[in-house]
């Protein structure tokens, strides 16, 4: 099993930015890619933005030129930094790993962009 702590969300205005982080723990030898998926009221999870081992990297065509993933492999932790946020950013947003046998989700944490 994987364990995922989650931190970074809250309330912004819109314009302003967060930063969320997602620290890995447990069986993460076989992780090959870790990532952020988010899920609005009423709507279907769906990719942020996502990063393997080796730095590639993939974003929502929402959020390119706007959100930043990126980690540290020595901590096992992936951050995404996220500006200038919109009101359609608001969502709870759910830290991912994908191993070679199965795909494991955090809690989740909310993110709220509203005036």
């Amino acid at each position: 099993q994987v364990q995922f702590v989650e931190s970074g969300g809250g309330s912004v205005q819109p314009g302003g930015s967060l930063r969320l982080s997602c620290a890995a723990s447990g069986s993460i030898s076989r992780i090959y890619a870790m990532g952020w998926y988010r899920q609005a009221p009423g709507k279907q999870r769906e990719l942020v933005a996502a990063i393997t081992n080796g730095g590639s990297t993939n974003y929502a065509d929402s959020v390119k030129g706007r959100f930043a993933i990126s980690r540290d492999n020595a901590r096992n932790t992936v951050y995404l930094q996220m500006n200038p946020l919109k009101p359609e950013d608001t969502a709870v947003y759910y830290c991912n790993a994908k191993s070679s046998v199965n795909g494991y989700w955090g809690q989740g944490t909310q993110v709220t962009v509203s005036s």
